[in-house]
């Protein structure tokens, strides 16, 4: 069975839960060396944690996104593995008790939504990109940047005005640096998933889940292997000439 990131070098943020988990595990299993980096070791959902299911296909280090020198130790170490950096997913994201309405939103809850959401994306764009056109291209392209965004970037969820902004902002800088940067060789999208359902299901608010049902054309919701396929594609040679797009895995969430 042919893999498709054979011999690439993969950094994937906030994958020790989640979303991120699932990317870094299915690059793993398309051939690529996958560096992770998270606040925590222990995955929400229980269970093995990602290290341990990666083995020697990567390595986990602690890493906040929001800080320049974590995210400059996970790109450099996945270079030091490889040689470069084939891929960027710019994955680690919070909401939880932070995200309000507006009224109810103080400095505190903006700023640390904010430093996860737009900052650690952009952080993670700039030393990414910045290792990317320094390499030589494999085939045409330099280095492929993956950002997690959201549907609730594009429209006005209820209740949740810092992390509506955060994914919106992801939204635009995602086509700004695949615009920037398109023309050294480094391809730049985003994958903005619908409701997936992720942790345990006891966490999952029955209110929450009757709306996103509601709004979900699909008869289930989001899984996160739903999400690292859709990453899957923008990371491998197969997107070829995808730059600065915006790929929903919503089960027509926006569509309706």
């Amino acid at each position: 069975m042919e893999v498709r990131l054979s011999g690439r070098t993969a950094v994937v943020t906030g994958g020790a839960s989640g979303l991120g988990r699932a990317i870094a595990l299915r690059f793993a299993d398309e051939g690529a060396f996958v560096v992770v980096g998270d606040v925590r070791r222990e995955p929400r959902e229980g269970g093995a944690t990602t290290e341990e299911l990666l083995g020697d296909r990567g390595q986990f280090l602690e890493a906040d996104a929001s800080r320049w020198d974590d995210l400059d130790r996970l790109v450099s170490t996945a270079v030091e593995r490889g040689g470069r950096l084939d891929v960027m997913v710019n994955n680690a994201g919070i909401a939880g008790r932070y995200s309000k309405p507006l009224l109810e939103t103080e400095e505190e809850d903006w700023d640390a939504i904010m430093a996860v959401n737009l900052r650690g994306v952009f952080l993670g764009c700039k030393r990414a990109v910045g290792q990317m056109v320094e390499q030589e291209p494999v085939g045409e392209v330099r280095g492929r940047v993956v950002n997690i965004s959201s549907q609730h970037g594009m429209i006005g969820p209820p209740g949740h005005v810092a992390y509506a902004a955060s994914k919106g902002g992801v939204v635009n800088l995602t086509r700004q640096v695949a615009v920037d940067y398109g023309p050294r060789g480094v391809l730049v999208n985003a994958v903005a998933p619908g409701k997936i359902l992720t942790g345990s299901p006891e966490q999952q608010a029955p209110e929450t889940l009757a709306y996103s049902h509601a709004r979900t054309p699909f008869h289930r919701l989001g899984r996160p292997d739903d999400v690292a396929g859709a990453a899957l594609f923008l990371a491998s040679d197969d997107s070829g000439y995808v730059s600065g797009i915006n790929l929903l895995v919503d089960g027509g969430w926006m569509a309706y």
